[in-house]
């Protein structure tokens, strides 16, 4: 599929898609997902398609397969509306700059360590293809932690690019070592599953928990964030980066969304993070050129108070996603 194709087809009903994502295998692995993955695994799919659509600044030669016909179909319809009514912002824009933050910190966090090995942990990993696309990850070993049949799937799905006929990019893992970490974020052993596959607490290493938070319980949440911190006490240096939405965004869908923090930078500190940095979408390291209409939903959202819940222009609560970074524990810089 064509970046044109891909990110700015707004002159016809259809979207074109490569004839890969059209296979009868291809099509068939993701009847399995519909039929048998709940809304947590589901999302992973959601965020391949914004990254897909959006492929003009997003290169992910991997996205469209792992994202799937109907939900291709489904955003490109939405930015196609989104285009013809002038929308301030169109559909799947979070996204596409939510990716483009999480590349630009982990790229900038990797030369912070000033040379030498890095692990990469990628915790409910999803559809993530950052082993394959970005090529600053030469000398890092990436560990891709999530549930062991999405972990299944997926390999599926990438086995049939790499197969095809389509593959005139000869599509490889850039990264040093890949390894896959089947286990569960919301049981307590995963760091116990991830030390056994091969991880080393002692070695640099940047922590990435995308579009994953929200969807957990406040005690399972907590429980990956703590967990983090008392690893982070043993590592040389760290970084994390993690998004987090806050009450007003979690309330418009319960049923979805569960653990919230409207101030993330306070309690990061709590339980051992410091040096962190909290940014909004449209933020200048959050923009990347996309939100050009001054008018947008971000920026407004970004001229509120964050105490405030209620947009008092137009009554609308004030749905926020915050993008964090932090770095190793208090006490493992005290050490």
């Amino acid at each position: 599929m064509a970046e044109e194709e891909r990110a700015t087809s707004s002159d016809t009903d259809q979207l074109a898609l490569r004839d890969l994502v059209m296979s009868d295998a291809v099509r068939a692995i993701h009847l399995t997902i519909d039929t048998e993955w709940g809304s947590l695994q589901q999302s992973a799919r959601q965020t391949a398609a914004a990254r897909a659509l959006w492929g003009h600044v997003v290169n992910d030669p991997l996205a469209d397969v792992l994202a799937g016909e109907q939900l291709l179909q489904g955003l490109y319809k939405k930015m196609r509306r989104d285009r013809m009514s002038n929308a301030k912002e169109v559909s799947g824009v979070m996204l596409a700059i939510r990716t483009l933050w999480f590349d630009a910190r982990l790229q900038a966090a990797i030369e912070s360590f000033g040379g030498g090995h890095v692990q990469l942990v990628l915790l409910g990993a999803g559809m993530d293809a950052r082993a394959y696309r970005l090529s600053y990850l030469k000398e890092t070993t990436i560990f891709e932690l999530d549930f062991p049949d999405l972990i299944q799937l997926k390999s599926d799905l990438i086995r049939q690019v790499v197969a095809s006929s389509d593959n005139q990019t000869n599509l490889t893992v850039s990264s040093d070592r890949l390894i896959h970490v089947p286990a569960d974020l919301r049981e307590p052993n995963w760091l116990q599953k991830l030390t056994d596959s091969g991880f080393s607490p002692g070695t640099n290493t940047v922590w990435i928990l995308e579009g994953i938070l929200y969807y957990l319980s406040y005690d399972d949440a907590m429980q990956v964030l703590e967990t983090i911190a008392r690893a982070l006490e043993k590592t040389a240096h760290a970084v994390l980066l993690a998004d987090f939405m806050n009450k007003s965004a979690v309330s418009l869908s319960n049923d979805m969304y569960q653990f919230y923090s409207d101030w993330p930078d306070q309690l990061l500190p709590r339980i051992g993070f410091c040096n962190v940095k909290v940014s909004q979408i449209g933020d200048s390291d959050a923009n990347f050129g996309l939100l050009t209409d001054p008018e947008n939903l971000f920026e407004r959202r970004r001229k509120i108070p964050r105490s405030v819940d209620i947009d008092s222009l137009d009554g609308s609560p004030c749905c926020r996603l915050y993008l964090v970074e932090a770095t190793e524990s208090l006490s493992g810089e005290d050490s």
